[in-house]
């Protein structure tokens, strides 16, 4: 009997890795392999022109002794410090109005004018608002003279390409954590809030002791996520801004494009991408230490 559900357990194992083996030559293939190959080829001055030289840690050494290097990491925790906090409260916020729109055609319009943004190319969209964040003819600057207000330097300023920036992700990704959000509320039993109504609380006593808590494994997977994808955030200063003006909103990522692919250095660029995968990876360890102590997976 035993040797018979041990061979039963085997053949589930078996069966159980070949499901995953596709997935696995995949992960391997895309991610695992370049991985390997762009920590390897940030010990090179490797130029795509000129051929490679092994330097040991001089490529990372240049990087941090290089004053731009520096502001280019600020502006990535800054890009990512407000861009999180933004898309986490405005899209809560706009999911839980949804939520509770009792209306069913106008909850499924309000739905899908949030969520549509997030599905259009980030390329085409960010030439329009480019035109839009114009100083001259910009939809913007014209909508503020209107208040009496004068035009704000939104793509020559270094505080204004910030505000460009926020504004533009904003307006394109807040529909992903939205979404995210919308489905966390609609799979909070309604028990919980018939016992709050029947004890008195009132809306905001009920969200903030039902529905935050119930809400954190969705909050915590969204930050995880939302921090992990900003700060990556490549299309919005390269196509709005340019990393301009100067380097105000040059980020890590257009850094390694720069570097790589425009000036040729593959071995710089792939120091500065090893930078940026620890730096994510680190941000990420620190998220998923902190989960215990605050994300609430027990509905019952």
């Amino acid at each position: 009997m035993n040797k018979r559900l041990y061979s039963k357990k085997k053949s589930d194992a078996v069966s159980g890795y070949l499901f995953l083996l596709p997935a696995l030559l995949a992960f391997l293939l895309f991610i695992g392999a370049p991985m390997v190959i762009t920590i390897v080829l940030s010990f090179f001055d490797y130029n795509m022109l000129q051929g490679s030289e092994w330097i040991n840690f001089d490529n990372y050494i240049e990087f941090f002794k290089n004053p731009t290097s520096w502001q280019i990491i600020w502006n990535t925790f800054k890009l990512t410090l407000i861009l999180v906090a933004l898309h986490i409260v405005i899209a809560l916020l706009l999911a839980f109005v949804i939520y509770k729109e009792k209306r069913g055609p106008v909850k499924y319009v309000y739905r899908t004018a949030v969520y549509l943004p997030s599905i259009l190319t980030t390329a085409s969209v960010a030439i329009a608002w480019y035109y839009m964040f114009n100083y001259d003819f910009g939809v913007f600057n014209w909508l503020l003279s209107q208040l009496g207000i004068s035009g704000v330097k939104w793509l020559t300023s270094s505080s204004g390409v910030i505000v460009a920036i926020c504004l533009f992700s904003l307006w394109k990704f807040v529909g992903t954590p939205f979404l995210y959000y919308l489905i966390g509320l609609q799979g909070i039993p309604d028990g919980y809030y018939e016992a709050a109504q029947i004890d008195g609380a009132n809306k905001i006593q009920t969200f903030f002791h039902i529905t935050l808590p119930m809400l954190t494994p969705t909050l915590f997977f969204v930050i995880t996520i939302t921090t992990i994808n900003t700060f990556q955030i490549f299309d919005e200063p390269y196509i709005i801004t340019n990393g301009g003006p100067g380097n105000a909103s040059r980020t890590l990522a257009l850094h390694v494009y720069e570097k790589a692919f425009k000036a040729y250095e593959m071995g710089y660029a792939s120091s500065v991408s090893v930078v940026l995968f620890i730096i994510v990876l680190v941000i990420t360890i620190i998220l998923y230490s902190t989960q215990n102590k605050w994300v609430t997976y027990d509905v019952e």
